[in-house]
Formats: C-alpha cells, sequence, structure tokens
C-alpha cells in the first residue's frame, strides 16, 4: 500500500493535481509490489504491463 489519503489518490487519477514526488514513488513502489512493470519510452514507448 502506499499509505496515502483516498482524497490524494482520486484527485490524481481525475488529474485535479499532480502528486508530491515522494507520493509518486509510493504509488509507483505500491504498484511494482503488486506486479506492474513500468516500460520505459526507449523500451519502445512508454507504458505499463503486468509481470507474469
Amino acid at each position: 500500500a502506499a499509505n496515502l489519503g483516498l482524497s490524494t489518490v482520486r484527485d490524481f487519477e481525475k488529474g485535479r493535481r499532480q502528486p508530491h514526488p515522494n507520493n509518486m514513488a509510493a504509488i509507483k513502489t505500491a504498484l511494482e509490489a503488486a506486479g506492474v512493470i513500468f516500460i520505459a519510452e526507449n523500451g519502445g514507448g512508454a507504458g505499463v504491463r503486468l509481470r507474469k
């Protein structure tokens, strides 16, 4: 879990605000722990996928 307030995540998802860098890192870490892999732009285009 990213240990962020629900309103922080909702506002970010709705484009209402940009999260602070430490909150963005917490979100990324939580997603990676759940099996999400972030693909860099130089990897054929930016994106995400689920680990097998």
